[in-house]
């Protein structure tokens, strides 16, 4: 069931699907709520209670909210805060999934209100601030090819470049249904200011995440995939965010073959990291709106 939740400032699209403690997926930039179609399932079989969220100016969620930053941007300040209100209105607490710009949103959240926050899944996230690295594009291929891609699509406004990236780099193999998902993620991102909404995710860094990571409370999983163009080395980058979190909070799984989408290319394996988590860290305290 499809839901649209009203904020302040506009609506935000959301899958409802199962019952039992609260988990609230977000996706990354540029894409939709429908990256994380194959994980819904195994997390409702699980038992529990999944609310798919569409990031504000994607999918079906509204055009034009002001940002915090005070600038036509979406921020991942902007994004935890939304988040935190999907939460609010679902009853909380739940365990927050964030995909890549999602993943730096939900340490935000935890750490502005961790009595609604019980845990977070940080999927290939770009949670601390990033530089490029000179040598990796000379010896590690995927990043020399990929981070051209990212970049060339920010800087010349290239759907091109951008389903160039997301047709080759981002998934090393691609789930069965994988073109009919571009198809449907092209035909999205033609609507009128689709497209401009996906660039204001380029005009914010992960800054605002990064000076919050020392501020969580709760526990956190990191999955990393071993073949994400985004990250010279993923491994390394997920023990960095472990690191920046207090002691004792995180902890990194890596998904063999995963590239910047392991939960649609390797749906199975990712439910059998995350399943665990939650069953450990939810809570059944969550109530129906």
């Amino acid at each position: 069931m499809t839901e649209f939740v009203t904020l302040e400032h506009g609506q935000l699209a959301c899958d409802v699907a199962g019952d039992g403690p609260l988990v609230v997926l977000s996706h990354g930039m540029g894409t939709s709520r429908q990256d994380f179609r194959h994980l819904v399932g195994p997390l409702v079989t699980a038992g529990y209670r999944v609310v798919n969220v569409d990031m504000r100016g994607h999918g079906e969620s509204s055009l034009n909210w002001p940002s915090v930053t005070g600038k036509a941007a979406i921020s991942r300040t902007d994004v935890a805060r939304d988040l935190l209100e999907v939460i609010r209105h679902f009853g909380g607490p739940a365990v927050i999934v964030g995909h890549s710009l999602s993943g730096g949103s939900a340490t935000i959240a935890a750490a502005e209100a961790p009595e609604l926050v019980s845990a977070v899944v940080e999927i290939n996230p770009f949670t601390l601030t990033q530089g490029l690295d000179f040598g990796a594009l000379f010896s590690i291929r995927r990043y020399r090819h990929g981070m051209p891609l990212l970049i060339g699509t920010q800087l010349l406004k290239s759907p091109k470049l951008w389903f160039r990236y997301l047709n080759g780099v981002a998934y090393p193999t691609k789930p069965a249904d994988h073109d009919k998902y571009l198809a449907d993620l092209a035909e999205l991102l033609r609507q009128p200011g689709r497209w401009a909404e996906f660039m204001k995710t380029g005009k914010t860094t992960p800054a605002d995440a990064h000076a919050r990571t020392a501020e969580v409370r709760c526990p956190a999983l990191v999955i990393m995939g071993s073949e994400d163009p985004d990250f010279a080395h993923p491994d390394a980058e997920g023990r960095r965010i472990v690191a920046a979190l207090p002691t004792g909070l995180g902890q990194v799984a890596i998904v063999d073959k995963g590239g910047h989408y392991p939960h649609a290319q390797f749906p199975a394996e990712v439910a059998a990291l995350v399943v665990p988590f939650l069953d450990a860290h939810s809570t059944s305290e969550s109530t129906s709106n």
